[in-house]
């Protein structure tokens, strides 16, 4: 038996380094529940603990944040000279929807996404056969037309003989009556004839003027059919870059149902943001440069073009200088459409860049920004 004791007592440090004791726990004494003579433990809040910690981290974060974009803006900016201010965005170009006019259905597609399209190209036409049909309608009234007009005219030269014929009567008769050779209700009915004569051209040329309005009516109504034929074939409005297709061959779209969404290459530009103190002094026409993430070492001349008259993020009171020096300026800078003409296949709209402005005129670029350009 003192041998099993000694055996039990030696295992007991084992036991307690491979179950170790559970931790002390607090216990309430206190009068109201002491009286049953023991003690209860007190649950703690860890639960609203850790809600308070992820929200001081979620704000320490966003803190974090921007402090270190105010950081970026202020760094950069000190490494350049004194005059030039710069902003970060996204080179833009205008987007433009190629529609249709007229409700039809589509005949056929020319263009595809991605294609790079000049002004004028055509990129799709529309089902046409009804307009066609009435064209023709049209121009064979115009051959109507044109044939009464040419036989009121015809009636017209047969009037005027057959005035000529009345007046010579009338003035033989006259000249006979005067000799006694002939008697007054010869002259009287020789002058009826001749005021006949006189109603009948002057309704001969009355039916000229309606039937050549009658002619006009048909040329316009053709001339309105090839318009229509005409706008039923879409073709780009300016140089650029088919973005979207949005409907396909054979589907019926409404008037101004949307067929392709395009880039306008020859219009493009970057927003950039500047607080008040330099976007004061910068002015419209001003000299600038555009550098891309994706081009680091060639300078974009461009100009300013735009200057916005109301600050961006702006607080509802502003009161004191901290919060005015939060103040943003939307301010564009635009490529010389001129330089994009030649260069529209390089053109990539959503390019991210910064753009540097000139705020004092008399401010050289540095070596960086003046060269090189685009080739």
């Amino acid at each position: 038996m003192e041998q099993d004791s000694k055996i039990t007592r030696a295992a007991w440090p084992i036991a307690d380094e491979i179950h170790p004791p559970p931790a002390p726990q607090e216990f309430d004494l206190g009068p109201a529940r002491s009286g049953a003579g023991l003690p209860v433990p007190i649950a703690k809040p860890r639960a609203a603990s850790r809600w308070w910690l992820r929200i001081v981290v979620a704000l320490a974060l966003i803190a974090g944040g921007a402090g270190g974009g105010y950081y970026w803006w202020h760094h950069l900016q000190g490494q350049l000279p004194a005059g030039i201010a710069l902003g970060n965005g996204r080179l833009e170009a205008d987007e433009i929807d190629i529609d249709t006019k007229y409700a039809g259905r589509i005949a056929e597609i020319m263009a595809d996404e991605g294609d790079l399209v000049k002004a004028g190209q055509v990129v799709a036409r529309m089902d046409t056969q009804d307009l066609a049909a009435s064209l023709k309608k049209s121009q064979a009234q115009v051959s109507e037309a044109q044939r009464a007009v040419d036989e009121a005219n015809a009636n017209v030269a047969q009037q005027n003989s057959l005035l000529l014929l009345a007046q010579q009567e009338l003035d033989r008769a006259a000249a006979l009556v005067q000799k006694g050779f002939q008697t007054k209700e010869v002259l009287d009915q020789r002058q009826q004839q001749l005021d006949g004569a006189i109603a009948a051209l002057h309704a001969a040329q009355a039916r000229v003027t309606e039937f050549e309005h009658a002619l006009d009516a048909a040329t316009h109504d053709v001339e309105l059919y090839g318009v229509q034929i005409a706008d039923n074939t879409l073709v780009a409005p300016r140089i650029g870059r088919i973005e979207y297709r949005i409907a396909n061959i054979g589907e019926v779209l409404p008037a101004g149902g949307k067929v392709f969404a395009m880039l306008d290459t020859s219009d493009v530009y970057m927003d950039v943001y500047l607080p008040t103190e330099a976007a004061g002094k910068v002015k419209f026409g001003a000299d600038a440069r555009i550098v891309l993430d994706a081009y680091p070492t060639i300078a974009i001349p461009a100009k300013v073009s735009f200057i916005a008259a109301q600050a961006q993020f702006t607080p509802k009171t502003v009161e004191t200088q901290s919060e005015r020096d939060k103040l943003m300026f939307r301010i564009r800078v635009r490529i010389d459409p001129e330089r994009l003409r030649t260069r529209a296949e390089a053109v990539r709209s959503g390019l991210p860049g910064v753009a540097y402005i000139l705020t004092n005129a008399d401010t050289a670029w540095p070596p960086a920004l003046r060269g090189p350009v685009t080739p």
